[in-house]
């Protein structure tokens, strides 16, 4: 169905991505808001798997939200659209990016446990951005829940720029419904389908709410120097001022509003609405985007069509669907827009917007709006298209995936339909990255966690038609030697008509840092020089099989200096044969040892958790390289470790921090094992090569 509606003008337009940690109730705020607009007949619920919102069926199984959705709440003549994202640390790619494609991040809190790990996470990353937060306090109803402890959790996490404009009429099982305090109203939400009942303050809470508009004042004062300076000065500041203070200080971010109310019952929910197309930002309002050129770009409804992509799913039915922030001009079906990173040229089919699952055909989409264009069969998130493809934003900050496991198909004949699922999926989400290891000959999927890894294999299987399984990523060790040997390699083969001979002395000594090194130091043609090739070729075969485990060596110089050939039957075959031998006997004698990469870490951490990081790196064979301050105040510890000691450092950093904790990894050179894991390594080689494998 087309909808030939207006779009509407930047101003009236409200992009605001819900944040916050899973739980909080992110999702039950959009069902509320859709229901109480009237968007929605009933109000959606995750719990029985009846969310408008979270509709896909591992969201449903798992009962919480994977992969954002928009929720377009219309109020009056403005249209919200709500970006329910995941709160979820291994889906935190894909809140990130939505965030990008806000004005506003509005974080979601529990009454009850307060701000947790990903509001923290996220709140940092909402100031690198530089958009502007809110927050609403949800569950106020539940038991044990406290508005004044989690005012205070809030404030010694985010600072003092936080101050309640909707105060709670009382909590727990006495919650009935909010004092505005803008407006200075008490608002109760009685039953659905009736409107919102606006009366004065109850007595008994007048003296709070006088306090709350106190410092609500002072918190916003600031944002308009003329009206500060009237304040300061004891005047009396008019409604019209005290409002427009709390516009311009929101979209200045001197001051985070505070919301309460329970989503459940919808208590909080009109006044929220209200107050989110008074004061909140719209897209004009947004700090320039950046491009890659270094120029930036604002949103302005009369320049040439472009958007940016933040987001690219897969439909059953109509193919890839992609997400695009409209940044100038109005997009309209039919129009040719060029990819900028691809400079191909792609046309608009249709413009569609979504309330979860389902799609309403619309005739345009005008600068600051969220629109999802179906059909752009490359484009990627950071995708810019434009009429001319001279716009390119920059980048999408996404974290980089440094969880590695291994897959395989469980039947070797799909691997290729593996591989086109695995490519597929990563140019759908950039957290998760594909590579072939042709030196352990392994598919590793780099990844956020143990989550989005389930969730991959699942999906796999219901949309390919493939089972995949996971196996342990191969470390990719060294051998060498330590010592200097010398030995002769002599094969001798009579089969009746030519035979095969080939003989030769082979010097084998460490050559640390400098690779390969093959000497011919034959005199009087012991070998003769056309059969010297085929030495090193021996030489070089047997390196790469390793002699130990299996590894491949490195850092050797081999130096043929003696040898002897037979006439008729010497050839490459024989000598190559022959160097394998005499390589293999020099290893017997040189000391062979195996190599480990080793990992150089920046983990960073709060004081809190500084110790037991700490204490953890001794047990996986590391050592402390030093410690320095990071930019939030932070402590970042640098270490180095083993790297099959800290593959899985993800989810151990997770666990030992509750989730707080943050990384930097690189593989950096290597080291001889202890005595103990080559045993280990050599006794496991051994054992899969009786056993066939």
């Amino acid at each position: 169905m087309v909808v030939r509606m207006a779009a509407p003008i930047p101003e009236h337009v409200r992009n605001i991505a819900l944040v916050g940690q899973d739980g909080a109730g992110k999702t039950s705020l959009a069902e509320a808001m859709l229901f109480v607009s009237g968007r929605t007949q009933r109000m959606g619920t995750t719990h029985d798997g009846k969310s408008y919102l979270d509709f896909d069926d591992e969201e449903i199984r798992r009962k919480f939200t994977i992969s954002t959705s928009v929720a377009p709440v219309p109020y009056k003549d403005y249209k919200i659209n709500l970006l329910d994202t995941s709160g979820h640390p291994d889906f935190i790619g894909d809140t990130i990016a939505t965030m990008y494609a806000a004005e506003m991040a509005m974080f979601v809190v529990d009454a009850v446990d307060g701000p947790q790990v990903m509001t923290t996470k996220l709140w940092k990353e909402a100031e690198k951005m530089n958009i502007s937060r809110s927050v609403y306090i949800n569950h106020i109803d539940r038991e044990n829940a406290d508005f004044s402890s989690a005012m205070a959790l809030l404030h010694a996490r985010f600072g003092k720029r936080l101050s309640p404009v909707t105060l709670p009429l009382g909590q727990q099982a006495d919650f009935q419904g909010v004092i505005d305090v803008v407006r200075m109203k008490a608002r109760y939400f009685d039953k659905d389908g009736a409107p919102e009942r606006v009366e004065d303050i109850p007595a008994e809470y007048q003296e709070r709410a006088d306090s709350a508009r106190e410092r609500l004042i002072d918190a916003v004062a600031e944002a308009d120097e003329e009206i500060m300076m009237k304040y300061l000065e004891g005047e009396e500041l008019t409604q019209e001022e005290i409002e427009k203070c709390i516009h311009d200080a929101i979209n200045q971010g001197v001051f985070v509003p505070v919301y309460t109310g329970s989503t459940i019952i919808k208590q909080g929910i009109q006044g929220l609405m209200e107050d989110i197309a008074t004061f909140f930002p719209h897209p004009r309002e947004h700090a320039a985007y950046v491009l890659q050129n270094g120029d930036k770009i604002k949103i302005d409804e009369t320049g040439e069509p472009a958007g940016f992509v933040f987001k690219t799913t897969a439909d059953a039915f109509v193919g890839r669907l992609s997400y695009i922030k409209v940044l100038t001009g109005v997009l309209e079906p039919g129009q040719d827009l060029v990819n900028s990173r691809t400079g191909d040229k792609d046309r608009v089919g249709k413009l569609l917007v979504m309330m979860g699952k389902e799609s309403t055909e619309v005739k345009s989409a005008k600068a600051g709006d969220i629109i999802i264009v179906p059909k752009l069969d490359d484009a990627r998130p950071s995708d810019t298209y434009s009429a001319s493809g001279n716009i390119a934003i920059a980048p999408i900050p996404f974290p980089t995936p440094l969880y590695p496991v291994a897959i395989e198909a469980v039947n070797k004949k799909e691997e290729d339909k593996l591989g086109t699922f695995l490519a597929r999926a990563a140019e759908t989400d950039p957290t998760i990255q594909i590579r072939r290891d042709e030196e352990t000959h392994q598919t590793v999927i780099n990844a956020m966690g143990d989550e989005q890894i389930n969730t991959l294999l699942i999906r796999m299987k219901e949309n390919a038609n493939v089972e995949a399984k996971l196996i342990p990523v191969r470390i990719p060790y060294r051998e060498t030697i330590r010592g200097k040997a010398e030995a002769q390699g002599r094969h001798k083969k009579q089969t009746g008509g030519s035979g095969q001979f080939g003989d030769c002395w082979l010097r084998l000594e460490p050559n640390t840092g400098m690779g390969y090194e093959f000497v011919d130091e034959i005199k009087g043609g012991a070998i003769p020089g056309g059969l010297i090739p085929a030495v090193d070729k021996g030489v070089q075969d047997a390196m790469a099989e390793g002699f130990l485990a299996g590894y491949p060596m490195e850092d050797i110089k081999c130096t043929v200096f003696d040898g002897s050939y037979h006439s008729v039957d010497s050839n490459e075959m024989a000598f190559k044969t022959a160097a394998r031998i005499g390589f293999r006997a020099c290893c017997e004698k040189a000391n062979p040892i195996i190599l480990e990469p080793m990992a150089d870490l920046r983990v960073s951490v709060t004081d809190e958790f500084a110790g037991a990081v700490m204490g953890d790196i001794s047990t996986r064979r590391g050592r402390i390289v030093g410690t320095e301050a990071g930019d939030a105040g932070e402590t970042v510890i640098i270490m180095r470790a083993p790297y099959a000691e800290v593959v899985n450092y993800t989810r151990d950093l997770r666990s030992m921090t509750r989730g707080q904790g943050s990384y930097e990894i690189e593989i950096n050179g290597y080291e001889q094992v202890p005595g103990d894991v080559q045993k280990k390594l050599v006794d496991e080689y051994q054992a899969a090569r009786a056993a066939g494998n």
